[in-house]
């Protein structure tokens, strides 16, 4: 009966809170409206147009937006680079219609390398969600791909030719490839010492040092959109990052946001942090939706949380 009780006031309290926060987002006014297109790039080593166990992310692959103009011509819109995990996220002021155009890989910013001979097919942005004068686009994997294929790809046997004598013919047995060898790990930055399953809890001062920049498990220009979700983009835009999002101070939204995001960075950091990633990210949203004194007491609990509350310590030490 007690468990009946809490599942009927949670799912309550959850129809309750979406319901506060279409009211709230109808209630804005000049709130301006942007459109995220997010994507990812895939070396495809085996030349086979899809998606398999050998293809790994490509960083520093440049792709572009292009759209068709009032001529039916395809014309470039927006181009954007591949962080370290082959992601790439670009923005549109308003909200168009992206549907009739068409994402594709252009190039790389490392120079030559062995997978950027040529690009696959393009893709075209799909719909994901529109919400307050907002719209989100995915795009399917885009690939590149290198001049040949790899050597441990599997090849499809010769057919064989046809028999021109009449009669039954008794089937070959198929000759199936020898088994792949593993493609080669592209090489990964150094990884800091782990605090991963220590007790460890840091301020935001100290994630702006560049002696700890090795203990960051997420990119510092991934955007602030991103990574709290549309209600974040509505009150910070989407151009904010992370990096900078550590350097706010005397306004209580941007102390929120500084604050949040420090306790972002200690979950990813630490899994006894006192929030996990998934929480810090719900009472963000929250106190976003809610009174200024809200957004204050949010900051400070986010602020208690990052300095341990006076009992766990920053294990930091300094990256080699």
């Amino acid at each position: 009966m007690n468990r009946t009780c809490f599942l009927v006031m949670d799912w309550l309290c959850n129809r309750l809170f979406f319901s506060g926060v279409l009211l709230l987002a109808a209630a804005i006014n000049g709130v301006r409206a942007d459109t995220m297109v997010t994507g990812t790039v895939f070396c495809d080593q085996c030349k086979d147009g899809e998606r398999s166990l050998f293809d790994y992310p490509l960083y520093g692959v440049k792709v572009t937006m292009a759209c068709p103009d009032g001529n039916g011509q395809m014309t470039i819109m927006r181009g954007e680079t591949t962080n370290w995990f082959g992601n790439y996220a670009m923005r549109f002021d308003g909200t168009p219609d992206l549907s009739s155009c068409r994402a594709q890989v252009s190039g790389s910013t490392q120079g030559p390398t062995g997978c950027g001979f040529s690009a696959g097919p393009t893709q075209n942005p799909r719909l994901m969600f529109r919400m307050f004068d907002m719209e989100m686009y995915v795009v399917d994997s885009l690939l590149s791909q290198p001049a040949q294929p790899m050597s441990f790809c599997p090849r499809a046997p010769n057919p064989a030719p046809p028999n021109p004598i009449p009669g039954p013919v008794t089937p070959a047995r198929p000759r199936w490839p020898p088994m792949p060898r593993l493609p080669p790990v592209p090489p990964l930055p150094p990884l800091p010492p782990t605090t991963f399953f220590q007790a460890s809890a840091c301020p935001y001062e100290n994630w702006t040092m560049p002696e700890y920049r090795c203990y960051w498990r997420v990119n510092p220009d991934t955007k602030v959109a991103v990574a709290f979700g549309p209600m974040a983009a509505s009150r910070y835009g989407t151009d904010m990052t992370l990096w900078s999002a550590l350097q706010g101070r005397g306004d209580p939204y941007r102390t929120l946001l500084r604050e949040g995001t420090a306790a972002l960075l200690n979950s990813y950091d630490s899994i006894e942090f006192a929030y996990h990633t998934l929480g810090v990210i719900h009472h963000m949203n929250w106190a976003l939706v809610g009174s200024p004194q809200q957004v204050l007491l949010a900051a400070l609990r986010f602020k208690r949380a990052n300095s341990g509350y006076g009992h766990v310590s920053c294990k930091f030490t300094p990256c080699k």
